[in-house]
């Protein structure tokens, strides 16, 4: 039985990973050898993704398709101190427990949330530069993305209510809420995620694409319709996971 005392549990929504879920939770093999659970959280995948995650998991369970609700499903079978959630195509510093257990010492231990730098592994050169831009401008807004691997204290996490059911920006409307109790920990070692949509979608069009949406959600667009824009298909109407 795990034992959530200070520990991690790390949060991984999935929707048809057959090709790289496997390896995506080897790499949180040190992680787990240190204390930490690994759950995933599959969205009705059509391909293998539930059988090749599970020799790597501690759980695997099937929730709700949207992003959003799929991670508040798994956070709710968490045993952690710390929620860890993480994309499936992102892989994490070999330390990162260490990395937020010092940042812990320096934080009210309710209110602690925070993510990683991010880098974006891809053929393209000018990526560094993409990534380097995403870190700034999350050190100066305080808001966070999902592939940056945002952590919270599950009290903090669920005093905002969790993530709120949204086909799309899940990620900046948790940060919103989480900004009321302290700007978060920037941890510089970063996190690496792939760079398949930009290489599949070109840079400059993904760029435009990105701040478009940014820009038409902070004036109140329709994230389902804002999800059709990015590619994304919004789930049927289910209801959220919750804190049990």
């Amino acid at each position: 039985m795990f034992s959530g005392s200070g520990q991690l549990s790390i949060i991984v929504p999935a929707l048809d990973e057959a090709p790289i879920i496997a390896a995506a939770l080897q790499a949180l093999a040190p992680l787990r050898a240190r204390g930490a659970e690994v759950i995933v959280v599959d969205g009705g995948s059509t391909d293998a993704t539930p059988a090749l995650a599970r020799p790597f998991a501690d759980h695997v369970i099937a929730g709700p398709r949207g992003r959003g609700a799929a991670m508040n499903a798994g956070a709710a079978l968490g045993g952690g101190d710390i929620f860890l959630f993480l994309h499936a195509d992102t892989i994490l510093p070999q330390d990162a427990d260490r990395l937020i257990a010092s940042a812990r010492s320096c934080r009210a231990p309710d209110s602690l949330w925070g993510r990683f730098d991010l880098r974006i592994a891809g053929r393209h050169p000018l990526l560094a530069l993409v990534a380097r831009m995403i870190n700034w401008r999350s050190r100066l807004t305080g808001v966070a993305t999902g592939d940056q691997a945002i952590f919270v204290r599950s009290k903090a996490f669920w005093a905002v209510g969790g993530f709120p059911d949204l086909p799309l920006m899940e990620d900046i409307a948790l940060s919103r809420r989480l900004k009321r109790l302290c700007r978060p920990v920037c941890i510089a070692t970063p996190a690496v995620t792939s760079g398949r949509r930009w290489d599949c979608h070109g840079l400059l069009r993904t760029i435009v694409l990105m701040w478009r949406l940014r820009l038409a959600y902070y004036l109140g667009a329709a994230p389902a319709r804002l999800a059709l824009a990015y590619g994304r298909v919004p789930a049927s109407p289910t209801q959220s996971g919750s804190r049990p």
